[in-house]
């Protein structure tokens, strides 16, 4: 890997730490912490952006698969900056056709825009809440064709993925 996407890789690997160690910011009750991760967010969305920028979308082959998933999770949060997940999300829509990329993100992330946009998700990804102790995806376009299209990208049925959610 040239030396500029070893450092790319790097810092996408360091933006995911950061995240991880962030993320309890996101359902905080402290308006500093909730800050604090949007802020985190925005500086890494836009630091994905120059990356799409100037390489594409960071693929497993360009950057390792470390990072590669990483920028994904930096994509995935970007909430607040529908310009940069609809990119990524057309980048990377473009990598899963060309067989470069996992088709199972690409789901996760086109649900994420899809519900930030406003709209019905496809595949369930997204969880609205909690009602009764059981999680509740977003509104889904085909409520009915949700657990084959996520078998299709290679997601578990959606009964099985949100019983690690379930609260008792």
């Amino acid at each position: 890997m040239p030396s500029d996407l070893t450092a790319v890789a790097a810092e996408l690997n360091a933006m995911a730490a950061a995240d991880h160690r962030g993320t309890r910011g996101a359902n905080s009750d402290d308006p500093a912490e909730q800050l604090a991760w949007r802020r985190l967010t925005a500086q890494h969305a836009d630091r994905l952006g120059e990356i799409m920028d100037a390489h594409g979308w960071p693929t497993a082959e360009l950057v390792g698969e470390d990072a590669a998933r990483a920028a994904w999770l930096i994509a995935q949060h970007a909430d607040r900056q529908l310009d940069v997940q609809r990119r990524a999300l057309r980048l990377m829509g473009q990598t899963v056709a060309d067989g470069t990329a996992n088709p199972r993100d690409l789901a996760f992330l086109r649900d994420r825009t899809l519900v930030n946009e406003g709209r019905e998700q496809v595949y369930g990804t997204q969880i609205a809440g909690v009602k009764d102790g059981a999680p509740v995806p977003w509104p889904c376009a085909e409520p009915e064709r949700m657990d084959e299209l996520r078998a299709e990208v290679g997601i578990p049925p959606f009964a099985e993925y949100v019983a690690r959610f379930a609260i008792a």
